[in-house]
Parts: C-alpha cells; structure tokens; sequence
C-alpha cells in the first residue's frame, strides 16, 4: 500500500490545483455511456481530498466544469453532470461528507449565474455550512474559465473607478489579483493535469504564472495514490524561480 513516507519530510505544495481529465475516455474505455465516467470522477475527486488531508495541503482547487462545458457538452450529458453534482451538494449538507470529516471550507468560482437557481441555491447553502472550517480550503471551479475570469476582474475594478472607489494609477498586480474569482487566495504551487492532455484549458490563467506543471497519462478516475505521491515529489525536486 502507497504511504506519504517519501514526501512528508520535505517541502510541501500548499496549495494544487487539479485539471480532472480524461472521465469521458475512462467510460469509454469500460464501455459505459460518457456521463459515467464522471460519476467515478466525483469518488476519485473525495479520494484525493483525503489525500491531501493527509499530506496537510490548505488549498485545493479543482476544474469541475468549464464555460465551454455548458456551452458545448450534449444536453442530457451536462444534465447527468449537474445531477451528479447536486447529489454531491445534498451529501454535504445531510453532513455525510468526506468535506465533514476533514474540515474542509467550500467555495465556488466561475459565472456561476449561468446555472439553475436551485443548485445554485444549494451551492450558496454548502459555502455557509462550512465556512467555519478552518483545516483546508477547497475551490470549486464551475462554469469557470480563466480568461473569463479576467475580463469579470477587469469589469469589476472599471466600475469601482466609475464609482469613485479606486483610482486607475492604483491599479497593480495585487490590486488584479484580490479582484479575481480566487479573491486573494494563494495561487497555486503545483498544478496537476490528469487524462494524458498537456496544457491548461483555460484554468487560473493569471493564478498559474509561476506554478509548477504535472502531467500524467491516467484518466481521473483512475488517478491512484501512487501518481500523486510521486507528482508530489516531482514538485519537492524542482527549484523554483519565480521569472528570477
């Protein structure tokens, strides 16, 4: 059985993001229609935030559902998609959760308007519910994307201008960065990307400036503990220069 022994003594990434690739492949690959995979994807997406208790990690971000998603997936395939989400949202708030067990703080990023008012409803009743947590804190990316994520930032400091709260010479990095969904947050140290793809997806395009890159051939719901203890000790090797 794969144990953290190997990575726990070094530095550790406080904060991962997680592309969650590859479910529809997976479902294809034991012949089970698409909307499948990503029920398996939502139990490997509890596995690995058990896992990253374990290694005492504080924020986890994790892609669950792009704008192109919405925009593009087959209809009854983003249903089942929302289904299987809101049934995760239910188990939060019946207090039989993975979420419970290791304190986790919940929130959503992205445009979230863009979904129906009652999941809505009950996204905006799981953030209450577990606001006091204080071990971790998971970001839940849905109907996100990192390049709408920018324009919403530039859109929200123009109409603090035009109401007078800022000044455009006060506009900075920092200033950029406490406006974006991720509201300050730390960006992540080490992003994650599973299904064999190489590249972002649009995922916290500004937050991911210096992160560190990981990549695997596995699908997410067949991510094993083994891949992430070894991507973890990938990260421990690399030096980091932050553009120095």
């Amino acid at each position: 059985m794969t144990d953290f022994s190997s990575v726990k003594n070094s530095r550790m990434p406080q904060s991962i993001g997680i592309i969650m690739d590859g479910n529809r492949r997976f479902a294809k690959q034991i012949m089970k229609k698409p909307w499948k995979g990503h029920e398996f994807g939502v139990s490997r997406a509890r596995k690995v935030l058990k896992w990253s208790d374990e290694l005492g990690i504080e924020y986890l971000t994790i892609y669950a559902l792009s704008v192109e998603n919405i925009r593009t997936r087959p209809k009854i395939e983003l249903s089942k998609i929302l289904d299987y989400f809101e049934k995760e949202l239910d188990e939060v708030l019946s207090g039989e959760h993975v979420i419970h067990e290791t304190k986790t703080r919940v929130r959503f990023i992205g445009r979230i308007g863009l979904l129906k008012k009652g999941l809505r409803k009950k996204m905006k009743e799981v953030e209450d519910l577990t606001k006091d947590y204080e071990n971790h804190l998971l970001s839940i990316a849905v109907a996100y994307g990192g390049q709408q994520e920018i324009v919403d930032a530039c859109k929200k400091i123009s109409l603090e201008i035009m109401d007078g709260v800022i000044e455009p010479h006060q506009i900075n990095e920092s200033l950029f960065k406490d406006s974006l969904y991720t509201n300050g947050f730390r960006c992540p140290d080490l992003i994650i990307r599973t299904g064999g793809e190489r590249r972002l997806s649009n995922f916290l395009l500004w937050q991911s400036a210096y992160s560190e890159l990981a990549f695997t051939d596995q699908k997410w719901p067949e991510f094993s503990k083994k891949k992430f203890v070894s991507m973890i000790g990938e990260y421990q090797k690399r030096e980091r220069r932050f553009g120095k």
